[in-house]
């Protein structure tokens, strides 16, 4: 298939006025994973954060697989004793297109295996699956996509395949301009470009964008070199126009290098490997940097993609507007076999050049499950305690070819989003409880939890689940509440059951001691009492005795007194 270049496109990016020192610097997040303290590292004293809070596995010691690995000492590992899925999950992330950059490591242990294979997702998209001999190849070390992040969140997720323990040294986020690597087809947010290859010819140096000091927007890619001694190298130290502009940044001495056919070999090919049945985006890179061309018309090709005519008639002065100007080429291809090769091919006795190609692999996002099925799986992970070997982290259907054990997922076509119908979790050995929230589990059909130690009350929300047909519960006797079932009430265990007979006797013991002692003094007083009603008559007979005297001493003394007051009278 043949794709007309239509001209506007090419200097839409070149032309553009917009200035990246209007805006602020890009959001950029840098992990160091395994470190305990945050890592600044040679020669551009990089920050790299500590690793804290975001996720599982274990911390270690790291070797580095090759040298453009960035030098830092520890990794995370994941064994498979933790669970098969394992995620980072990055909060307050602001919304935007981002380069996200994961680099592997390796366990510097006899007892690991030296080469582990693992699957890579991004929200929920399965990007990359690790290819045995990555560790003699610069540009396999890492895996690294253009995504779009809309919801304030990152999350990363390493799939175990049975080939080792995934290890990861580092995890980089950095933003990019939402426009960037906008290709012809349409770019949506629905889509993820995992960068295949990132070659930059005429050197034999890989560098990355900040080894070129390049602008941030850029994303600090990395440039891997490509020489055929075959071919003519070219170099300048000539600035390049319209280089570094937005949207995509590139740096300039990307540029200032290139290749030119020979006269033995007037074409120029490069070939890769690439996953069958894909679609690739391809960035094609010019600028006519050779002394011997001075004009429009000197240099003319066509290029091919796998056989296919793409673009015809290339004159890089004629269309980028000058020499010493950056010109971008980009089209779309659809690729059935393992291969993706490239052809320059001169006209009328001509030569061609390239200076730069980037390969990217078209990866259509995959749809997530509904947030409130995954809030209640979770809940219902922590409720029943389930073992680490479940994993249960990330999304539940998604990648579909990772999801969590147990779970059944159906795609709902209207709404795009997954949802679960079925849980198996039988015979788990599983011993918590069910948690109100499975109720949110609104599509479910079927759950089988038999076989376990499960206790407590069933949920009578699970009641307002329509479509569940199949509540499968046997042997677990803790469970109460539905017909069939003992009724919910105190379920004590044996120890539990012990004390409180304990309590129960203690208590009784008590009662009667103090029933004993309010007898005895009852009996103390009935005895008092009864000793003071026989000696009553005698006491009676003391008080009138008494009564008298007093009062007849009382009536002598009046007497007396009155004798005594009257006497001068008398006497007178």
């Amino acid at each position: 298939m043949m794709l007309k270049f239509p001209m506007l496109w090419l200097l839409v990016f070149s032309l553009s006025p917009f200035s990246s020192s209007a805006r602020p610097a890009p959001y950029a997040l840098r992990i160091s994973c395994g470190a305990r303290d945050n890592v600044h590292t040679p020669p551009t004293y990089t920050l790299w954060f500590r690793d804290f809070g975001y996720t599982g596995g274990i911390p270690y010691n790291a070797s580095r697989p090759s040298d453009i690995t960035p030098p830092l000492k520890t990794l995370r590992y994941f064994p498979l004793s933790e669970g098969p899925e394992n995620c980072y999950k990055f909060q307050s992330v602001p919304r935007g297109h981002y380069s996200v950059r994961i680099f592997f490591g390796l366990v510097p242990d006899s007892d690991f295996d030296n080469e582990p294979l693992f699957d890579i997702s991004i929200e929920g998209t399965l990007i990359y699956s690790m290819k045995s001999g990555w560790t003699k190849q610069e540009d396999q070390a890492f895996t690294e996509a253009l995504v779009f992040l809309s919801d304030g969140t990152a999350s990363i997720c390493f799939h175990s395949t049975g080939h080792g323990d995934p290890a990861i040294l580092s995890i980089e986020i950095l933003q990019v301009d939402n426009k960037a690597y906008y290709f012809v087809q349409g770019w949506s947010e629905g889509l993820i470009l995992r960068t295949a290859a990132r070659l930059t010819f005429g050197t034999s140096k890989a560098r990355f964008d900040e080894d070129y000091s390049g602008d941030h927007w850029g994303g600090d890619r990395y440039w891997s070199p490509i020489r055929n001694n075959a071919d003519h190298t070219l170099a300048t130290d000539h600035r390049i126009k319209q280089a570094s502009d937005a949207p995509n940044f590139y740096p300039e001495a990307l540029y200032q290098t290139a290749v030119v056919s020979s006269d033995s070999q007037p074409g120029l090919t490069y070939t890769m490997d690439v996953d069958p049945n894909r679609k690739y985006s391809i960035w094609l890179h010019f600028a006519e940097i050779d002394d011997r061309v001075t004009g429009i018309g000197q240099r003319v090709f066509d290029i091919s993609i796998n056989g296919h005519p793409e673009f015809q008639d290339i004159d890089v002065v004629k269309m980028s507007g000058d020499r010493y100007t950056a010109l971008v080429l980009n089209t779309t291809v659809a690729v059935n076999g393992r291969t993706l090769s490239i052809n320059l091919q001169p006209k009328n006795g001509g030569s061609a050049i390239i200076n730069t190609i980037e390969v990217f692999e078209i990866i259509a996002s995959e749809f997530k499950t509904l947030p409130e099925e995954v809030s209640a799986l979770q809940a219902l992970k922590s409720a029943l305690g389930l073992p680490h070997r479940f994993g249960w982290n990330g999304d539940p259907c998604v990648p579909q070819e990772h999801p969590w054990s147990g779970a059944d997922c159906h795609l709902n076509t209207t709404t795009n989003k997954w949802f679960i119908d079925g849980l198996g979790l039988d015979n788990q050995g599983l011993r918590g409880f069910l948690p109100t929230d499975i109720s949110n589990l609104h599509h479910l059909q079927s759950i089988n939890l038999s076989g376990n130690n499960i206790h407590g009350a069933i949920p009578s929300s699970l009641g307002t689940l329509t479509s569940l047909e199949l509540l499968t519960i046997d042997d677990n006797a803790g469970l109460c509440g539905i017909p069939g079932l003992r009724p919910c009430g105190p379920h004590l265990s044996a120890s539990a059951k012990i004390g409180i007979g304990f309590a129960v006797s203690l208590c009784f013991l008590l009662l009667v001691i103090c029933s004993m002692c309010w007898w005895k003094r009852r009996q103390n007083i009935l005895r008092a009492q009864m000793i003071a009603a026989r000696g009553a008559p005698y006491a009676k007979a003391r008080t009138h005795l008494s009564h008298d005297i007093q009062l007849s001493k009382h009536q002598n003394h009046g007497h007396s007194r009155t004798a005594v007051e009257n006497g001068p009278s008398l006497l007178s």
